[in-house]
């Protein structure tokens, strides 16, 4: 019947048989996979991933799109660059802190004003309010990122475990926003696609880490704050664009501009 089973199990290189994977509860909605799934469908919508279920090119307009515009890359990298600029010539925590939270409550404001989604610019202010309130609860500069720490360890755990159980998150994500449900596990060629997606997204939270719990844990304040910058944006873009470029390849995808 099927020749999609595999000799060998090994979760982080074969997809599971159809046996695995047809069971009703699976792909039901009101599963636990179908509830996950749906909720990082939205969630990849939301990063621009959806353009890819609306047939749109991969452009640089839209890959713009996906990291928020203008306003949304400067919402997520002038508090931290304004940060470090007043840290490095100060070297007063306090300052930088102040700073950066009132570059972050002007983002919002502007928002409210322009009566434009505030989702965003809340989310960036509540993150940088309670990185510099724990900074000087502690009288640490270094602990101004030990949010952002925490929250990469959580994400590379949450995607490691999907990995081992053979459920891959970016799998699941894009199951749902292209209309599949799960079955993508089913197909031997999307199954590993998704999966080395998934892995490339594990990678850029350990590489994260990798680089900024020893600047942490040696209170290199400047040197954290370097590694956010450059760590942040500029990894996870390219990051985006491979995922895009991989999920219009597996699904077969073409432009809607190219007639049909």
């Amino acid at each position: 019947m099927t020749t999609n089973e595999p000799e060998g199990r090994d979760a982080l290189s074969t997809p599971p048989n159809d046996a695995e994977t047809a069971t009703p509860p699976d792909s039901r909605p009101d599963s636990l996979a179908g509830a996950l799934g749906q909720g990082l469908a939205a969630a990849a919508k939301r990063s621009g991933l959806g353009a890819v279920a609306d047939g749109q090119s991969p452009s640089g307009a839209a890959l713009l799109a996906a990291m928020g515009g203008i306003r949304g890359l400067a919402e997520t990298i002038l508090p931290g660059l304004v940060f470090l600029v007043v840290y490095t010539f100060t070297m007063n925590v306090p300052l930088a802190l102040g700073a950066s939270v009132a570059i972050a409550v002007v983002f919002t404001v502007l928002r409210v004003i322009g009566r434009t989604p505030v989702t965003q610019a809340v989310a960036g202010l509540l993150g940088v309010g309670a990185s510099a309130i724990l900074a000087l609860l502690t009288g640490k500069g270094s602990d101004n990122f030990i949010i952002g720490l925490i929250t990469n360890g959580a994400y590379g755990l949450a995607i490691l475990i999907s990995l081992l159980v053979g459920w891959p998150l970016i799998g699941l994500a894009v199951g749902y926003l292209m209309g599949d449900g799960v079955a993508w596990r089913r197909d031997r060629a999307k199954y590993r696609a998704l999966q080395l997606v998934t892995l490339c997204w594990l990678a850029l939270f350990v590489t994260r880490l990798a680089v900024e719990v020893p600047l942490y844990l040696a209170n290199n304040v400047s040197g954290l704050a370097i590694a956010k910058l450059l760590m942040g944006v500029p990894l996870y873009a390219p990051l985006v664009l491979v995922t895009w470029l991989v999920v219009r390849s597996v699904y077969n995808l073409k432009p809607a501009s190219s007639g049909s």
